[in-house]
Formats: C-alpha cells, sequence, structure tokens
C-alpha cells in the first residue's frame, strides 16, 4: 500500500502560490481590522478579533520578503494552527482545497538549508507549490517575544 493522498490549501501571496496541509487549516475569513499589538514580534501584523478569541496574524509578506502592503478588504484571513497556538495568515486570495496523489507531493525541499517550515512541495500541472508547516513558523524567540506582548496586552485591557 502506497502512501495516502494529502490535501492542502492553496492560496496566493504576491501571484506566487503556497499551500498548508488541511490538518493545520481551522477556517477562512474575510479581512477585517487588525489591532496593533506592542512589542510583537516584527513578523506579527497585529491581532484579529474572532468571536472574542484574540489571534496574533502573521505577516507573511515580511517572512517571505514580498514588500509590505496595506489590508485590503479583498484580502483573506486563513485561521490555522501553528503548533501549541492559533494564528491567522493574511493572504491575497484563498485558492480552495487540492487532493494530493502520491505522485505529487516531494518531501524532497525539507533537507535544503534555509527551508525549515516547508513540508514539501507540491508538483502540480502548473507549477511548483510550496507546502508549508507552520509548526516551525515561528523562531522560538519570537515566539517568547510574542508571548510576552500578548501578556502586556491582556494585562492593560
Amino acid at each position: 500500500m502506497g502512501p495516502a493522498p494529502r490535501e492542502v490549501l492553496l492560496f496566493t501571496l504576491e501571484g506566487q502560490r503556497y499551500g498548508l496541509p488541511t490538518e493545520d487549516v481551522w477556517e477562512l475569513h474575510r479581512a477585517a481590522r487588525l489591532t496593533p499589538l506592542p512589542r510583537a514580534p516584527d513578523i506579527i501584523e497585529g491581532l484579529l478579533n474572532l468571536h472574542g478569541l484574540l489571534l496574533p496574524v502573521l505577516d507573511l509578506r515580511r517572512r517571505f520578503r514580498h514588500p509590505p502592503r496595506p489590508l485590503s478588504p479583498s484580502d483573506h484571513f486563513i485561521v490555522a494552527q501553528a503548533g501549541p497556538r492559533r494564528i491567522a495568515l493574511r493572504v491575497d486570495r484563498a485558492e480552495g482545497l487540492r487532493v494530493l496523489a502520491p505522485g505529487e507531493w516531494d518531501t524532497s525541499p525539507r533537507e535544503l538549508p534555509g527551508v525549515g517550515y516547508v513540508s514539501g512541495v507540491a508538483k502540480l500541472e502548473d507549477g511548483l507549490v510550496l507546502v508549508h508547516d507552520l509548526r516551525g513558523f515561528l523562531s522560538e524567540a519570537e515566539a517568547l517575544e510574542l508571548d510576552s506582548a500578548l501578556t502586556t496586552s491582556q494585562e492593560s485591557s
């Protein structure tokens, strides 16, 4: 018996397609106003209040070295699990789910230097898509800095 098919959520950022394993994805939302989070690491754009749950929003543009862009009503938020933490990712557009057959999935990029948060590559008919592993998306220092900023924010509320 061969490897099981994988399902990923495809999204775009600055015209480039990326993916996330669906087991890490909770839900999708249209863009909404963010609340600044003082003393958060640079990778955090702000906080999203989602039904009373405050979620840090990760700035993928910064992480992927794209130019910054103001929040647009057409942007999407992907609510996902990043290790022990629930977060939101602002993306240009969520494209939808894609089931990858075993021949469309390659894990070898994980062994390349500098791709610590890539779990594999989807080999699609129209190009390659990096599929990210959110467990390593925040460095240990960024996670600690975010915890401190969130604690300070809750104490001052």
